[in-house]
């Protein structure tokens, strides 16, 4: 005998009926003079907001620093010593700096007209603990060369 399922009227859920109508909901209509720094969601809570990367000279932690040579590199990536990388599999067990460095050097050759973001983690936490920028493209204001 199969299995029966019976609901009581005072048990019983609505079906679901998708979502609510946002006709009571403010609609954010964009003028004509609004840029990019304005953007909003167009709901009641404003969140995930992206910074406008024009004209910010300090967007990154050690941003306001010169360019940094490998060996400044090699001290900052060497003082966790817990490395992953973002653009290839993550670098589980790395425990060398130089390792960190040459995949530094390699996205580099690959991407040479991007910024490189060296990012550490805590691996207990699961929380960002760090972020600077270990690479500037040539030609930007904020590098030094132009």
């Amino acid at each position: 005998m199969a299995p029966t399922v019976m609901a009581s009227s005072a048990t019983s859920v609505a079906p679901f009926q998708g979502l609510k109508s946002t006709a009571g909901l403010p609609v954010s209509r964009r003028s004509n003079g609004a840029s990019l720094g304005s953007v909003s969601n167009g709901g009641r809570i404003r969140c995930m907001q992206v910074w406008p990367i024009e004209g910010i000279k300090k967007f990154e932690t050690l941003s306001y620093l010169p360019p940094l040579s490998t060996e400044a590199l090699l001290k900052q990536v060497d003082y966790d010593g817990r490395y992953w990388t973002m653009w290839k599999l993550p670098m589980f067990g790395c425990t060398d700096a130089t390792q960190v460095i040459n995949e530094v050097e390699e996205v580099k050759k690959e991407y040479p007209d991007a910024y490189v973001r060296i990012i550490g983690f805590d691996n207990m936490r699961q929380v960002q603990c760090v972020s600077f920028i270990a690479f500037k493209p040539p030609g930007c204001e904020e590098s030094g060369k132009a």
